[in-house]
């Protein structure tokens, strides 16, 4: 008698696990394969993204090299300017709103 309800008792607990594990195990079936493409403005949006991000990597690994003494500062204030403006630029066109309300407040009107 013990030993017919422990096996039901295991059968029950295989039969439990698997119905709890059933929907982990199994590979969900995805509704499309296909990534879809992206528009012109995420195409924008992201070459922008990138060139900002290059622009302030370069920034960083500049005042890197000059605090370690590899540029002089010379060199440093002539290199320095332009990667700022890039980095500005890339920040104002990611910001549209932004630069926009800034041409606002800044007319006399």
């Amino acid at each position: 008698m013990t030993t017919l309800a422990l096996a039901l008792g295991a059968a029950l607990a295989l039969a439990v696990v698997i119905a709890v594990a059933r929907p982990f195990l199994r590979e969900p079936a995805p509704a499309s394969d296909v990534l879809a493409q992206p528009g012109e403005l995420a195409r924008r949006r992201l070459t922008l993204v990138e060139e900002r991000d290059r622009a302030l990597a370069a920034l960083k690994e500049l005042e890197f090299d000059h605090r370690t003494g590899k540029i002089s500062d010379d060199d440093y204030r002539g290199l320095v300017g332009p990667l700022r403006r890039a980095a500005a630029d890339a920040l104002r066109a990611l910001e549209p709103r932004a630069e926009a309300r800034h041409a606002t407040v800044a007319r006399p009107g």
